[in-house]
């Protein structure tokens, strides 16, 4: 009976297209539901320029009427030319692609990566991954790539590595090795709802610095356990394909054997070029972002007073323009590599081969299209403003105080996370209510804004409305060797444990720095 039930779930497994396009008619179905029933909320939320709550009332798009469709179809187009994945993608994508081409990924890997283990390579992977959001997403588009190349090189499962990327990214977005955009997003609004109960109260962009570093540390290790020992066991031993044994042939054997020796000094000579352009542009960078010298400054928004903001602030060219640096550092790199190894014989050679690289993510696009459809669908009903609305409402509703209301408040985090995965729109409706609770329960606001933090990143990547989850599954599949796609469903599973362990991780972690009332940032405490 279980092998008969096994295969009646395989033919009904649905394409990763096919399910955002039912997904999203079954969102347009619940919207109509929801607004006859009168799904809607009432909450507060702070203004900033004079500390007064503000009365929110949000109800129920229905989207199954001729307005909602009419909304549809005029805003496919900008919806998808405005998915943010799609762009940054692209923009990532030109520069690996220049990179693969000229030869400067495989040889790096050959010469650097193959002499490290793979739980070690597995730990630095899964640690850059969680300190990549310390600027927005670029670890999706950066990271997810380069994961799968790296392990398909190791003679590993290219999933692995997308797996361990994506997990890293998503279930330690909260956690990162210094101050990023996502702290000084939320410092307004935490020290908004903090000033509701003390009017002077100062909330420092380095409040949370302590406890960051140690969770990332805690968190790359624990990833790094469930990765190698649990997700490795699920995906199954890895063969790989005539073509993949070949190239891996290349890079492991002795150069004697190929009798390669110039080729060998052509790729040191290469990487040598590599370096050195590679250093030159980023110190480029980084006078764009010192501020005061001749020139300099040129990345900051000098608009802002403080340095960080001016960095990481709303309107930071920075941060805007960071996915766009990283990809013109692998592509300048790149050709400095094929000038110095030799590799680059024309630049129709190198459009060719860069354009090879990318020739299989055409069904990636696609699902991107019809992901960013359901999304922008799903935002256009406020069902998940109205869920977290909800939530906050059942906080306030409750008497808990200490460790009761933490585990409520990761609770509700948790859940809304699902339906609303923007840490900064959930915090605008929660903060008003958890950070006065909290501060009333002794317990500071600093760390309620880390609380926030850590709801976010458990359940961040197993939510198809994260947009950068579609980069994940969309490249599962470009690497996948079944002749079924790996569906949404199946995508999920290999990251559950990921999930499940490093989510109890984090909640161990919160329970005992609160009861043991270590520092988490510069002279903050948990408690007052």
């Amino acid at each position: 009976m279980n092998k008969k039930r096994k295969m009646r779930l395989k033919k009904f497994s649905l394409h990763p297209i096919t399910a955002f396009i039912l997904m999203t008619i079954g969102v347009m179905i619940l919207s109509w539901f929801l607004s006859i029933i009168q799904f809607q909320v009432t909450y507060t939320k702070v203004r900033p320029e004079n500390l007064e709550l503000e009365s929110v009332f949000v109800s129920t798009k229905n989207l199954l009427n001729f307005d909602g469709i009419k909304y549809i179809i005029s805003n496919a187009a900008s919806n998808f030319a405005n998915f943010a994945p799609l762009i940054s993608l692209l923009i990532a994508l030109i520069g690996l692609s220049v990179a693969h081409a000229s030869g400067l990924i495989d040889t790096f890997i050959k010469r650097v990566t193959l002499n490290v283990s793979n739980k070690k390579l597995t730990f630095i992977l899964i640690f850059v991954a969680i300190c990549s959001s310390l600027i927005n997403d670029v670890g999706y588009v950066i990271l997810i790539p380069l994961a799968a190349l790296l392990y398909l090189a190791n003679g590993r499962s290219p999933l692995l590595g997308i797996i361990a990327a994506f997990s890293g990214v998503a279930f330690g977005y909260g956690a990162t090795f210094f101050v990023g955009s996502m702290e000084v997003n939320l410092i307004s609004l935490t020290t908004s709802s903090a000033r509701l109960i003390d009017p002077l109260f100062h909330v420092s962009l380095t409040s949370n610095l302590f406890i960051m570093i140690a969770f990332s540390i805690v968190l790359s290790i624990v990833g790094t356990i469930v990765v190698e020992n649990i997700v490795l066991k699920k995906l199954g031993k890895y063969k790989p394909s005539i073509e993949e044994t070949q190239e891996l042939e290349k890079l492991i054997m002795p150069a004697e054997e190929q009798q390669k020796l110039a080729l060998e000094i052509h790729e040191k000579k290469g990487l040598k070029y590599a370096y050195i352009v590679g250093i030159i542009v980023i110190l480029i960078f980084i006078y764009m972002i010192i501020p005061g010298l001749p020139g300099s400054g040129l990345l900051l928004d000098m608009k802002e007073s403080t340095y960080l903001r001016q960095l990481f602030g709303p309107n930071s060219y920075f941060q805007d323009g960071f996915t766009y640096m990283i990809s013109l550092f692998f592509l300048i790199s790149g050709i400095a590599y094929g000038i110095g190894a030799k590799t680059l014989k024309s630049d129709k050679k190198l459009i060719e081969k860069a354009s090879e690289y990318t020739k299989n993510i055409g069904s990636l696009i696609v699902l991107l299209f019809f992901a960013s459809q359901f999304i922008a669908v799903f935002k256009e009903t406020n069902i998940g403003t109205i869920i977290t609305a909800l939530g906050a409402n059942i906080i306030k509703d409750l008497s808990f105080s200490g460790i009761p209301l933490i585990l409520l408040v990761l609770i509700i985090i948790m859940i809304s996370n699902i339906f609303l995965p923007s840490p900064v729109e959930k915090w605008t409706i929660l903060s008003p209510v958890v950070v006065p609770l909290m501060m009333q329960s002794n317990i500071a606001p600093q760390f309620a804004q880390f609380i926030l933090r850590a709801g976010d990143s458990i359940t961040k990547g197993i939510t198809p409305l994260l947009a950068y989850f579609v980069i994940y599954l969309g490249y599962l599949n470009i690497y996948n060797k079944e002749k079924e796609p790996v569906t949404i469903r199946a995508a999920l599973s290999y990251i559950m444990p990921c999930c499940i362990i490093m989510g109890l991780t984090w909640i161990l972690l919160i329970i005992g720095w609160y009861l043991v009332g270590l520092p988490i940032g510069p002279g903050v405490f948990p408690t007052l």
